[in-house]
């Protein structure tokens, strides 16, 4: 009973099944209400429309509702039926009629039916269109097309024109319906819209009906392009609905674009792709290029003719900012011709002919132009790297900021698609990045031309590649041009100075330069000095002089030596030693004129030695060396015991100074002591003469009676006198007799004495006087040895030398 059940056919209003009868093949529809038992030999089946097969299935899977489409939508039906009762299958059991096979037709709702078997129908809701959508539609049969072209659906918009794109009447004039033709049913014209037979609806490529046009502010453009591969720019305000064979053309997802914003310092590189007119009438030409600044054209819409240039995505060109004591190496396309253009200023290329570009410098130039810049050698490294694969001399700035530049585009890009976002007005957006206030940070250290910075009292030499020769004196900064370059110097180094490793530099010092030295000399007596010198060098007169010697400092040493060793050859080393200083520096310097010397002018270049140092002076022979250090040493304690001296003498000019005007003091107290006192003797004197005058007269009376007396004395006098001789006479003749009595007494000592000497023989006096000349020689010889070493020559030849012609010379023989 269950097995028989499931063999019934039970169909309710709206549904239908098809039943395949294995033995003859034919597929019945069944349309309910309606019930029927199945045979063994029948089979539901469903016709799938994809496959256009009829696939077996179960009962219930067989049974389907009924395409039902309500107001406002439509049928497609594909494989209609002819016409008449068999249009559609009636209730109960139909056996399939002849369809017209790959056709289809619209029928506009509210309808439902069933389907024959081999029948497909879509529903679809009618189509309603905004002021800013529209549907593309193509003509699949054109014959049904133009016969029912009055039956469809139209509601037309209020206010609209009721225009399809190509300007024919929807309800009354039949446009072109060639089969394969497309119309654009604009929603300015129709709000509502279903397609009448002989014509469908394309759907876009997201699968949808109903397609949105391009609505465009101001300062807002959109591009579409044609089958025919002409493009339409189209500037807003405006609603943009393409034609047929038009489509948007799009960029990163988006179908609208902003105009472009430019003013003075801002351009675009322009190529004209077709021939036409300005609006002043100026003819351009196919292949003519533009640059159009804000000069020109403050916003700028694209047109059909023109195509813009970009390098790495880059749209605009801007101005670049070169500040002052700055520059910019610019390339003139045409000629070849680099040229500087410096700072400041803004500076906007015209692509057509001028190229910014940074000169490469190799390892070496950046090491002598810009010594112990790591920062400087490494960037140049990454110029160089980029120049081996471009194979130039110069890279653009382009090809230098190029990953850069590209992520500055893709942020344009992204600001580009949020331009609806945030504020609704007008705007613009700046390709700067901006604080508040407003400022621009500018790093240009390595962008702009080479620019060498000279240091007070050092100078450079530029010499360019046609020959031209200047120099630059410091402090000063100077831009090279690019076809300029520094040029070097290769100075000795070490002390002495050598040859061994030179010295590479581009900088010549000029003012107070330091050359040091170690000069080794002969003495006229053959001793060898070494001597330890620091020349101070000026550079003087016309500067185009002073690059004329390559290794200035090997010339001034070299000379020098030569010099120095002449000088000390005509000096003994003990007169060298002592004024080693002064004799180096008058030969150098030359003597004092005025209390200045005049130095040493080398006319070759121009340099100039001001003053020199003796640092050090070395004796070769550490002898001699020591001899001259211990007489040094004598010298000093001699010249100090006569300095003590002197202070003794000047300690002692002063005290009797002192003592002296003290004395002259006293003496003045005692003379104004004496002058009182002689006043008062004056005064004495009178009251004496008065007292003498007195005694006079009484001693000229004393005298008188004294006078008398005198003969008395004279001969008593006389003959004290006579007794005092005899005396004297008695006395002589006593000691004469003593003296022959002592005479005699030492002529008999002698006589024993040359009695006891005729005993001694003569060879012990030779002994003896032997003995004493050899002791004698021997205190001689100690005497006299510093006298040899000071000479240089022997004691026995100094001895012989002073004992010849003496009879010690016999005893120095021997």
């Amino acid at each position: 009973m269950a097995e028989g059940r499931e063999r019934d056919l039970v169909l309710a209003p709206n549904e239908y099944a098809f039943i395949l009868d294995e033995t003859k093949g034919n597929v019945i529809a069944y349309v309910g209400p309606h019930k029927t038992s199945l045979a063994n030999t029948d089979r539901p089946v469903i016709f799938d429309a994809t496959s256009k097969k009829y696939k077996r299935c179960n009962l219930e899977e067989a049974i389907t509702q009924y395409p039902f489409a309500e107001e406002g939508w439509y049928i497609v039906l594909e494989n209609p039926a002819k016409g008449g009762d068999e249009e559609h299958p009636r209730s109960g059991p139909n056996s399939l009629p002849k369809l017209i096979s790959g056709c289809k037709v619209n029928i506009p709702g509210p309808v439902t039916f069933p389907l024959w078997p081999g029948q497909v129908a879509h529903v679809i809701q009618g189509h309603h269109l905004r002021s800013n959508q529209y549907l593309a539609v193509r003509v699949y049969n054109e014959e049904a097309a133009m016969e029912n072209w009055a039956k469809a659906v139209i509601k037309p918009q209020k206010g609209g024109s009721s225009d399809i794109s190509d300007g024919a009447k929807l309800d009354s004039e039949i446009p072109d319906l060639t089969i394969g033709k497309q119309l654009v049913i604009k929603g300015t014209d129709v709000s509502f819209y279903m397609p009448p037979t002989g014509i469908e609806v394309v759907r876009d490529s997201n699968g949808k009906y109903v397609r949105e046009a391009v609505t465009l502010e101001r300062l807002e453009y959109c591009i579409l392009l044609d089958e025919d591969g002409n493009k339409r720019f189209i500037q807003g305000p405006a609603v943009v609905f393409p034609k047929p064979t038009e489509i948007f053309v799009e960029k990163n997802g988006s179908r609208k674009f902003k105009a472009i914003e430019l003013n003075e310092i801002i351009g675009l590189y322009i190529k004209v792709i077709a021939p036409y007119k300005d609006d002043d009438g100026t003819e351009r030409k196919v292949g003519e290029e533009l640059f159009i600044t804000g000069k020109d054209q403050m916003i700028y819409f694209p047109r059909p003719e023109h195509a813009i240039i970009k390098y790495s995505e880059h749209e605009r060109y801007y101005a670049v900012a070169i500040p002052a004591g700055e520059a910019r190496y610019v390339l003139d396309r045409l000629n070849g011709e680099i040229s500087l253009k410096k700072g400041p200023c803004m500076f906007l290329p015209d692509p057509r002919k001028e190229v910014i570009v940074r000169r490469v410098l190799d390892e070496k130039a950046v090491k002598l132009m810009f010594p112990g810049n790591t920062e400087a050698l490494e960037y140049n490294r990454r110029l160089m790297e980029l120049t081996s694969k471009i194979k130039a001399e110069y890279v653009t700035d382009m090809e230098v900021m190029g990953k850069k530049l590209e992520s500055v585009s893709e942020a344009r890009d992204t600001r580009r698609e949020k331009a609806k976002e945030g504020f609704a007005g007008d705007d613009f957006t700046r390709k700067q990045t901006y604080t508040q206030p407003r400022t621009i940070t500018l790093d240009t250290k390595y962008e702009g031309a080479v620019t060498i910075n000279i240091w007070t009292g050092y100078a450079v030499l530029v010499v360019s590649k046609t020959g031209e020769r200047k120099v630059i004196v410091g402090p000063m900064a100077h831009i090279l041009e690019y076809d300029e370059n520094l040029e070097y110097m290769e100075l000795s180094t070490g002390t002495p100075k050598t040859d061994n490793n030179l010295f590479k530099t581009v900088y010549l010092r000029v003012l107070n330069n330091k050359v040091s030295d170690v000069v080794t000399a002969e003495t006229k007596d053959l001793c060898q000095v070494k001597l330890h010198l620091s020349y101070r060098v000026n550079f003087e007169g016309s500067p185009d002089k002073w690059f004329n010697v390559e290794n200035y400092v090997k010339f001034l040493t070299d000379h020098m030596r030569s010099l120095i060793r002449n000088i000390v050859k005509q000096k003994g080393i003990e007169e060298f030693y002592a004024h080693a200083i002064s004799i180096i520096r008058d030969t150098i310097l030359g003597v004092p004129e005025g209390g200045k010397r005049p130095g040493r002018v080398f006319e070759e270049n121009g340099m100039k030695i001001y003053d020199v140092e003796v640092l050090d002076v070395n004796i070769g022979d550490t002898t001699i060396a020591g001899l001259l250090v211990q007489a040094q040493h004598t010298s000093v304690q001699q010249a100090i015991q006569i300095a003590q001296e002197h202070r003794k003498l000047e300690i002692t000019r002063e005290t009797e100074e002192i003592k002296q005007q003290i004395a002259r003091v006293q003496a003045e107290t005692t003379q104004k002591g004496l002058t009182l006192e002689i006043e008062e003797v004056k005064k004495n004197l009178e009251l004496a003469l008065t007292q003498i005058s007195s005694e006079i007269d009484t001693e000229d009376s004393r005298l008188s009676a004294k006078l008398a007396q005198q003969d008395k004395l004279s001969d008593v006098s006389k003959a004290e006198l006579e007794r005092q001789k005899l005396e004297r006479e008695q006395e002589l003749m006593l000691a004469e007799k003593a003296l022959h009595q002592k005479l005699s007494e030492l002529k008999a000592d002698v006589d024993a004495l040359v009695a006891r000497a005729g005993a001694v023989s003569p060879d012990l006096i030779a002994a003896l006087q032997a003995f004493s000349d050899r002791h004698l020689a021997e205190k001689m010889a100690e005497t006299m040895a510093p006298l040899a070493i000071i000479g240089g020559k022997s004691i026995a030849e100094v001895f012989a030398n002073l004992l010849r012609g003496t009879p010690l010379e016999d005893i120095l023989n021997k």
